[in-house]
């Protein structure tokens, strides 16, 4: 059985929230290695009858950044691997290991208790925007529903965590002031700042810091969109030091509204969802996750993987 991984740090933000450009970042720094996204490593924990947790291999074996990891590592597909065994092949020997979680903190921290974090925070109304760009949600309203998720599993684990084991960084101020910030980041891990870390954009489709990209909000939302996505982040907004807009919150009060909101919501990602990967296709994942029926996908899934691929930076 494999060991349990030293110094593994992982960073922690919702997606659309940075936490792609600044692991593009820190792999730029010789002592440290952030392989990937790697949420496929709680993702697929499963408990058993006896309430054993056990990873799911057959689901993890149609996991697009898996695959795409031991693609890119050359690595055949492990017969057997627990989360140890594959926190191993992400590791390299004489640096630091850094995962990429936006989900299921909790799990992680069940693994790896002493684990330290960078959490990542992006404003929720940018990360609203971004997602309906991703194809993930056809409104604000919905797009932000992501972001309240990961910093609502953040909240519950939060004050369980030792002051030293947690740092907090906004994406705004790392992107305003990238030198400040990866310094601070540094000493947070215990290396050295390295100017490298900036030279990304020369191994990734990413450019460097652009400040034009933070706090886009304040001239791309409406008050209508601004209303809906502070009204349902609600007191997590400021309680990650963001502040609201001025306009006043609206949190829809009718089952109407809501069913309303959700249809147009729904015929927006499968207009996208068809656009991208066709009818057939669609049909078929959709179908076998209502079913839970994971082997009815398997091509569909695998022919969705290959067609996202053009849609990834």
């Amino acid at each position: 059985m494999p060991d349990k991984p030293q110094n593994l740090f992982a960073i922690y933000g919702a997606l659309r929230s940075g936490t792609t450009v600044l692991r593009l970042m820190l792999d730029g720094h010789p002592e440290l290695h952030c392989p990937s996204e790697t949420d496929f490593l709680f993702d697929h924990l499963r408990a058993d009858a006896s309430g054993r947790v056990r990873l799911d291999r057959e689901a993890l074996k149609l996991d697009r950044i898996y695959l795409s990891f031991l693609e890119r590592e050359s690595l055949p597909v492990p017969q057997a691997p627990d989360v140890d065994a594959l926190v191993s092949l992400l590791s390299r020997a004489g640096q630091s290991t850094l995962l990429v979680l936006h989900r299921n903190i909790a799990k992680a921290l069940s693994s790896y208790p002493e684990m330290r974090i960078i959490h990542l925070l992006r404003d929720p109304r940018d990360v609203a925007r971004s997602s309906i760009g991703m194809g993930w949600a056809g409104d604000v309203y919905h797009g932000v529903g992501h972001w309240i998720e990961t910093e609502t599993e953040w909240r519950a684990v939060a004050p369980g965590l030792a002051g030293d084991q947690v740092l907090t960084v906004h994406y705004e101020e790392l992107i305003g002031n990238a030198e400040r910030e990866l310094t601070r980041i540094c000493d947070f891990l215990g290396v050295s700042y390295r100017s490298s870390m900036l030279d990304y954009d020369a191994r990734s489709t990413y450019s460097k810091p652009d400040p034009a990209l933070i706090y886009q909000w304040k001239h791309k939302l409406s008050a209508r969109d601004l209303a809906l996505v502070e009204g349902r982040v609600g007191d997590l907004l400021e309680g990650t030091g963001y502040k609201p807009s001025g306009v006043l919150p609206h949190v829809p009060d009718s089952l109407h509204h809501i069913l309303a909101l959700k249809l147009a919501n729904r015929r927006a990602i499968w207009r996208t969802r068809i656009q991208r990967y066709g009818l057939r296709d669609s049909v078929l994942l959709s179908l076998a996750n209502r079913l839970r029926i994971p082997v009815l996908a398997h091509g569909a899934k695998q022919r969705i993987n290959e067609k996202a691929k053009a849609y990834l930076k």
